[in-house]
């Protein structure tokens, strides 16, 4: 056998080892989260609060117990957040939201909010539909966007050029008769 071959042949061992290990590795971590997803569902409660502000913090930043940022793996720690700062009844406590609903979350109003333990998990408003924002739109939306107004604009200069020499031609024909 070539060595071309003997590499190429070692290079596929070693990726489909990788891929094995990924798989039965993505199935345990699938696993736990399921569980700790099913903890979280029995432990939660609702509980009207009044947003003071919302930000996303660092962990060690946050103002969340010690004990918290002790638990939390270390790779973790460095990521942003979204914490949320609240008033619960008589205290004011930091609790960490949701990222689908971050941005949902009015800040100075109240709400109804589904948490378990410090973790915001839902939020609906008191008093009506809380605000939808706009999603942000792609790069790809906004370059579309651009150059189909650009092709609007050249297309309406283009065509009151064209009936403004249209009006020049029928006027010359009209001042030779």
């Amino acid at each position: 056998m070539s060595t071309f071959l003997t590499v190429m042949l070692i290079i596929l061992i070693v990726l489909v080892v990788a891929l094995v290990v990924l798989y039965f590795l993505g199935r345990r971590l699938q696993k736990k989260q399921e569980a700790q997803q099913e903890q979280m569902e029995a432990a939660k409660q609702t509980v009207t609060m009044l947003i003071i502000d919302k930000k996303m913090m660092r962990l060690k930043d946050s103002g969340l117990p010690q004990v918290v940022i002790d638990q939390t793996p270390k790779l973790m720690r460095r990521n942003k957040l979204p914490i949320v700062k609240a008033k619960v009844g008589p205290r004011i406590m930091t609790l960490v939201a949701d990222n689908k609903i971050y941005d949902i979350i009015p800040v100075k109003k109240e709400v109804k909010a589904v948490v378990s333990g410090i973790y915001i998990m839902d939020v609906r408003g008191i008093r009506g539909p809380l605000e939808v924002p706009e999603k942000k739109k792609g790069l790809r939306a906004r370059i579309s966007e651009r150059l189909t107004g650009a092709r609007n604009k050249a297309n309406a200069t283009a065509a009151s050029a064209g009936k403004g020499t249209q009006k020049t031609n029928a006027v010359k024909k009209a001042k030779k008769n």
